[in-house]
């Protein structure tokens, strides 16, 4: 089944989505913009469906224990290494097109809705380069903050900025003092 990939992501302005296993601009608490990423990722399209998040092992595990799985969604760990799917993930698959093919089967056809990657930089890399209807739901973040994990430049020539996307807040947003703008972009190849 042909599905939009969804990936959704906070960054600096020098791409930089991490450090150290934590947000960029951790210990300071953006609740207003991890509210807008529960909406996006938690609200299904279609009534009695649930939507998929799909995040790498590191993601997984940088979500607070007491916070796992993330409620409301199916969670698909992606992972090379584990054998066993960790205590809350829904469903472990060794690479990206695994977890695409999962969605795909009589168990998950049934009850899955649309589908969010979460992070982190690997999977949104292979997300972004797949094949098939694409959007990436930007926060960007106006401070640049120390980062170690990145996202792929987003290429002008494969996605457009949208004027507006509903239920997605226009302007400058600010809390704690910290300014970001959300954006959404489409891919043109689909």
């Amino acid at each position: 089944m042909s599905r939009i990939l969804n990936c959704i992501m906070a960054v600096c302005p020098n791409a930089g989505i991490g450090q150290k296993g934590n947000l960029p601009w951790h210990p300071l608490r953006l609740s207003k913009e991890f509210k807008h990423f529960q909406r996006m990722t938690m609200t299904p399209t279609v009534e009695g469906r649930r939507n998929v998040v799909i995040m790498g092992r590191k993601t997984w595990f940088s979500i607070p224990a007491q916070s796992r799985p993330l409620k409301n969604r199916i969670n698909i760990v992606l992972s090379k290494e584990l054998k066993e799917p960790p205590e809350g993930v829904h469903y472990l698959a060794s690479d990206f097109s695994s977890a695409l093919r999962l969605l795909d089967t009589p168990e998950l056809a049934e009850v899955a809705d649309q589908v969010w990657i979460i992070g982190g930089s690997s999977v949104y890399k292979e997300a972004m380069e797949s094949a098939g209807h694409k959007r990436l739901f930007v926060t960007r973040i106006q401070k640049q903050f120390d980062c170690d994990t990145f996202i792929p430049n987003i290429d002008l020539d494969k996605y457009k900025l949208l004027p507006k996307f509903s239920g997605v807040p226009g302007g400058i947003q600010e809390e704690n003092g910290l300014q970001y703008v959300f954006e959404v972009y489409e891919s043109t190849d689909h």
